[in-house]
């Protein structure tokens, strides 16, 4: 089992042929769950072949073959139906596939077997947030904001910023993008977001100073601007008067996204002056 958690662990940090990857794991797992039954042993044995089938059920979702990532859960409940890591995978194939009310149940059983399974939380909370359910997302995010030990905290901050502020939580939405910023400095949403809270406050030299960290992340990541952003260099470097930049930002924003809702505002703004 050791050799085979080793040669898994390799297989799924290759990306050149994910395919292959996965058809020598699935080789070598039929050959290995199924050593040892009885006793202590027998329960360490299953629970490790548990957790080989939900590594290959994870390498097939990211291979897009969501029956493969079904048919490795599914094998992992088979083991134990407690296997809350097993009904995560489940809930992020049924999202994949639009069965949203599955989706949901599942995340909810995958959290309710093991209340630290972060990545479940996290996943669920970006359910809720697309779904729109931005109070219950929030709820999600704290929770995995606050797990030290998670990899992805720096964007669990950015995402319950997102969640605050759809729930008109402007000084929340401050806080929590502040300590995204602080785990990751290139997070340019949260730069952006900082620097159009700072602006509603009428705090013009944050608002700048966020905002050109945001075109700092932006022209090193080699990134288009989004409508939003365009409209928010527009309005803060408007208000320093640097025109030069104004009128790049108007012309990229009127080429690039005629009909976006922030043009056709800047142009009744434009207009109404």
């Amino acid at each position: 089992m050791k050799f085979l958690k080793f040669g898994i662990e390799k297989l799924l940090t290759r990306r050149l042929a994910p395919a292959l990857a996965i058809g020598l794991v699935a080789l070598m797992l039929s050959s290995c769950v199924t050593t040892t039954t009885g006793g202590f042993m027998g329960d360490a044995s299953d629970d490790q072949a548990a957790a080989d089938y939900i590594q290959l059920a994870l390498a097939y979702f990211d291979n897009n073959d969501m029956a493969g990532a079904r048919r490795h859960a599914t094998n992992a409940l088979n083991i134990s139906d407690r296997t809350s890591a097993a009904y995560m995978v489940l809930a992020m194939v049924f999202q994949r596939e639009g069965d949203l009310e599955l989706a949901d149940e599942n995340f909810r059983r995958a959290i309710s077997l093991d209340r630290t399974n972060t990545r479940a939380r996290n996943n669920y909370a970006a359910l809720l947030f697309a779904q729109e359910r931005y109070s219950e997302s929030y709820e999600q995010l704290e929770v995995v904001a606050n797990d030290t030990s998670y990899e992805g905290r720096a964007l669990a901050f950015e995402g319950l910023g997102r969640s605050a502020l759809r729930l008109d939580r402007p000084e929340d939405a401050r806080s929590a993008f502040q300590r995204a910023l602080q785990l990751n400095s290139n997070l340019y949403i949260s730069a952006l977001e900082l620097s159009l809270i700072y602006y509603n406050e009428q705090d013009y030299l944050r608002a700048r100073q966020f905002y050109q960290s945001y075109l700092t992340i932006m022209e090193y990541a080699q990134l288009p601007h989004t409508p939003r952003a365009l409209l928010a260099g527009i309005q803060i470097e408007g208000h320093f008067e640097n025109e030069a930049l104004v009128e790049n930002f108007t012309r990229v924003l009127s080429t690039l996204y005629p009909s976006s809702p922030e043009n056709l505002f800047f142009q009744r703004l434009s207009d109404a002056n």
